[in-house]
């Protein structure tokens, strides 16, 4: 069966900047063996795959190499700038049928905005636990971390500053600790996000990182989900200023990555968070994959 994709860049406004991702056009009906092999073909961190919806625009399954999970925010970037290059889409308001529920999308210019669901904030996970995920000290962490999801969970700790984010070396022995502490799976639960509350550039107000085990490549260029995640702690526990923020990713790789980010809502009952970025298609083509069952 013969597929259309596009791969895009997303949080970046040119090619080979931020984050890549592979959308196959109306492959949502492919199994999830197929999936997994085409992200696992790629090399990228995570590939999606859209199809109709009864409830929504479009439908999206988003894969990483391990397993298929409900969302993830830089592909939902690259397959709305995908489906903006197809001309199967135009400006204004959009929804998508994700597993973590509908997500809400408007597109402005060349600026693509969802709206994450409201966060949940889970178990707050000791520094010491956390900080030999990362072979940090834990007097590197400056609040405790936590999990909080906006649509996929994630351990946010934030870090005294760069040289500490710098520093970050994933050690796969103690992130199993911790995913036995939060008493999940080790395929279950996604790896802590570092951030810093300092840009990599001038224009930047965090700096994050998210580094990775295998079979997905060891870190995550631009991580949309968990800036929404971070944005909502950050704001919840009174670590920023103000609900609007730019948010930068990837610099360390060679692929710098940048969010413009509001948290919406005060902070004891934020009601989501929009995160927006740009998409830049880097090439299209035909993949071919196993009839679905």
């Amino acid at each position: 069966m013969k597929y259309e994709f596009d791969w895009v860049d997303a949080f970046t406004d040119r090619v080979f900047g931020g984050n890549g991702c592979a959308v196959v056009h109306d492959g949502a009906d492919l199994s999830d063996e197929t999936c997994l092999a085409y992200v696992r073909e790629t090399s990228l961190v995570e590939c999606t795959f859209t199809g109709p919806s009864q409830i929504a625009d479009f439908k999206v399954k988003y894969y990483l190499a391990s397993r298929e999970i409900p969302f993830a925010g830089h592909p939902t970037i690259a397959t709305v700038a995908a489906l903006r290059h197809r001309g199967l889409v135009g400006e204004g308001p959009l929804r998508l049928e994700t597993g973590a529920g509908v997500v809400e999308v408007t597109v402005t210019g060349e600026q693509i905005a969802m709206t994450q669901i409201a966060p949940e904030f889970g178990q707050k996970v000791p520094a010491e636990v956390v900080a030999a995920v990362g072979g940090i000290s834990p007097g590197a962490i400056v609040a405790a971390p936590q999990v909080v999801s906006t649509g996929l969970p994630f351990c946010i700790t934030v870090l005294k500053d760069r040289a500490a984010l710098d520093a970050l070396r994933l050690d796969l022995d103690a992130l199993e600790a911790y995913n036995r502490l939060l008493g999940q799976p080790s395929n279950d639960m996604m790896e802590p996000f570092w951030v810093t509350l300092n840009g990599a550039t001038e224009a930047g107000d965090t700096f994050a990182r998210l580094l990775l085990a295998p079979p997905s490549p060891p870190e995550d260029p631009f991580t949309g989900s968990a800036t929404g995640a971070m944005a909502s702690y950050l704001w919840a526990h009174g670590l920023i200023d103000k609900p609007r923020f730019t948010a930068e990713q990837g610099h360390g790789m060679g692929r710098p990555g940048r969010a413009e980010v509001e948290v919406l809502g005060p902070r004891n009952a934020i009601t989501g968070v929009r995160v927006a970025g740009q998409g830049r298609v880097v090439m299209s083509g035909d993949v071919f994959m196993p009839e679905p069952e």
